[in-house]
């Protein structure tokens, strides 16, 4: 079976899931090739934007229930801290199904936008397995404590709105327009100073857990200051024209 494949153009790459016959379920082969994915991407100093995206009628099932062990669980869960720890900006794009861990790797994406056919389930308790600590964590800081309590406790599963309502998915879309969204949201985000975008994406990941950095969010608000990026976008808006970025 495929594993996850990688494909960029300009700014922005798309990983995208391959096993749309088992729902995109992960297997251990997938979480190897997913974090060499990310390592490349991170190397790639020209790429802002990273799209996660699923063939089929399903985004993912999450890991292989079959697999589900120690070494597993913490594969898993390192891979979701990997993804909310890119460098890029990352947009999840949920197609339909959304279950068990892929939830989590959706909430560790930046954005997270979904179709009217998506849905969502996290069957931890219904299936015996007490979910990971990385997880918990980001339902907490993502959705808050009411609602990860509801998911994780009850098992049930939810719609398209509901997810938005709950803040699970940042935008819904129709159907039909789920690729065009998506691919409009990543230029717009590609067109943005990199440096700027970077630093608050991760200082604001920061300060939801609780963990700011003051020393390194002054010393880049001090480079951000300092860079070229900010004479170039202070020029293109007096000549009202599009500015150049270079992230430098």
């Amino acid at each position: 079976m495929p594993v996850p494949t990688l494909t960029r153009a300009g700014h922005v790459a798309t990983i995208t899931l391959q096993r749309p016959q088992q729902a995109n379920r992960l297997e251990p082969d997938d979480l190897q090739a997913l974090m060499a994915h990310l390592a490349t991407v991170d190397a790639d100093a020209d790429l802002s934007v990273l799209l996660l995206r699923a063939q089929g009628r399903h985004f993912c099932s999450g890991f292989d229930i079959g697999r589900v062990g120690a070494d597993g669980v913490r594969a898993f869960e390192a891979l979701a801290d990997r993804i909310e720890a890119a460098r890029p900006v990352t947009i999840a794009v949920i197609q339909g199904g959304v279950h068990g861990g892929a939830t989590d790797l959706a909430l560790a994406c930046d954005f997270r936008l979904g179709s009217s056919a998506a849905e969502l389930s996290m069957p931890a308790a219904r299936l015996g397995l007490h979910f990971y600590r990385g997880g918990l964590e980001r339902y907490v800081t993502r959705l808050g404590v009411d609602v990860a309590k509801r998911l994780f406790l009850t098992a049930e599963r939810i719609g398209a709105a509901e997810m938005k309502a709950i803040g699970f998915l940042t935008h819904l879309v129709e159907s039909d327009g789920l690729d065009a969204h998506a691919d409009t949201l990543a230029e717009r985000l590609g067109a943005l100073a990199p440096l700027p975008l970077r630093g608050m994406k991760q200082h604001l990941n920061a300060i939801a857990r609780g963990t700011l950095d003051a020393q390194a969010l002054a010393r880049d608000i001090e480079r951000s200051l300092r860079s070229r990026d900010l004479q170039e976008g202070l020029a293109a808006f007096a000549e009202k024209r599009a500015p150049r970025f270079r992230g430098e």
